[in-house]
């Protein structure tokens, strides 16, 4: 470690450009105490890579502890400050270990599989038209708000079996749910988180109780009926899983959306290029998620006294991946600072990996994919509408992701 070195993520200037200071890291002190947080962080490539398929670590050390345990540890954390927040974390499929943790991805894992996935095709490609044609007579607008905020929730809401009319909502519930993850959460963060979470389960119990009556071809109906053997999802796990199909796949698709365009803003040519052969969105849309991570950092617990590159940590130490330091580790990338359509291999890692890596990877990037080629499509002359260094970047470790993008036509 290096004693002259402070990690200070909540800074104005962190949260503007944060790679000089992982870089830094990955040179001076790759595994780096944060006392605040009780946290062990690892910033470069081959360790997170390593250890995100390391068994001895763990999103949650319930499966490991006695009832006791448990019941300090969550005292500790002040658990009964958000007592609906923490009933459905418990039986979360982010969460969770084991065997529980392997029933609720059985549950939902038919529905993510690339071929369900693009059946969602067609219906992504008509809400990006209609948001495109919503905006023909304007000349400028933030890409973010006015454009493909609402395409991810619409499309989750759609999987889900959300009717139409209710789909907004879903974005509120899932940012001020999200808010409870933030290391340095504060008081406000927890009663938004928990206010959602109520909101959000009350709303969900009224639809599987109609999806029950009448199902449907969508996930709430999948989950209702699923079973293995004798084995299916009570109404806590149920509610949880949606929650965290929602939490997991909304803000940060509109983030990356956010942080690929402007990437694309920032190197022209290869704007140029996408725009000349729309064929390699492929690499594009994987290059954009390495270059601006839309979700920079994730934690897991050692459930086991350890050891790793000669550091010991206690049973329940934490260690957090700093996923965006990875996707730019020189070690591993060819000018890892350079934004490159052509990336390829480009095994970035901002889907995690091991038993916890995103279940809706294959949404995420085809919601990219069909969002950019047409927008660069039907928008050619789009450009960006502000100075660069005058764009803002919400503070927090958890998610990289812009205040605004104004745009013009």
């Amino acid at each position: 470690m290096n004693p002259l070195f402070h990690f200070e993520p909540y800074s104005a200037e962190f949260a503007r450009n944060p790679y000089p200071v992982y870089a830094r890291m990955r040179r001076e002190c790759p595994v780096y105490y944060h006392e605040s947080w009780d946290a062990w962080l690892f910033s470069r490539y081959e360790d997170i890579k390593m250890l995100v398929m390391d068994e001895r670590l763990g999103r949650t050390m319930d499966h490991v502890m006695s009832r006791d345990e448990i019941a300090a540890d969550r005292a500790s954390r002040d658990w009964d400050a958000a007592p609906n927040h923490s009933r459905y974390v418990k039986v979360s499929i982010l969460d969770s270990e084991g065997e529980l943790h392997d029933r609720l991805r059985k549950a939902v894992f038919r529905m993510f599989t690339p071929m369900r996935v693009n059946q969602l095709r067609g219906f992504i490609q008509g809400l990006i038209d209609r948001q495109i044609d919503a905006l023909e007579t304007v000349k400028e607008f933030d890409f973010i708000e006015d454009l493909v905020a609402p395409v991810p929730g619409f499309v989750i809401g759609e999987m889900l079996g959300v009717p139409e009319p209710d789909r907004p909502r879903l974005r509120a519930w899932s940012e001020d749910i999200v808010q409870f993850f933030e290391p340095e959460r504060t008081v406000a963060h927890r009663e938004l988180a928990e206010r959602a979470t109520t909101e959000f389960a009350a709303y969900l119990t009224e639809l599987a109780a109609m999806r029950r009556e009448q199902p449907g071809d969508d996930l709430i109906s999948e989950m209702i009926t699923w079973r293995n053997g004798a084995d299916r999802l009570n109404q806590d796990e149920l509610v949880s899983t949606a929650m965290t199909v929602l939490m997991a796949g909304h803000s940060s698709t509109i983030d990356a959306l956010g942080n690929g365009l402007l990437a694309l803003f920032r190197y022209p040519e290869q704007m140029a290029a996408l725009k000349a052969d729309p064929g390699l969105i492929h690499t594009a849309v994987q290059e954009m998620f390495r270059f601006d991570a839309p979700l920079p950092y994730f934690h897991r617990y050692a459930l086991e006294d350890m050891e790793y590159r000669g550091y010991p940590f206690k049973k329940g130490a934490r260690l957090g991946f700093l996923y965006a330091s990875a996707n730019r580790d020189e070690a591993c990338f060819d000018n890892p600072d350079t934004f490159d359509i052509r990336r390829d291999p480009n095994r970035h890692l901002a889907f995690g990996g091991g038993v916890h890596h995103c279940l809706g990877s294959h949404l995420a990037r085809l919601n990219m994919e069909i969002i950019f080629n047409t927008v660069l499509r039907r928008l050619p002359e789009l450009r960006l509408a502000l100075v660069k260094d005058r764009l803002k970047w919400k503070p927090g470790i958890l998610t990289r992701s812009l205040t605004r993008l104004p745009v013009r036509v």
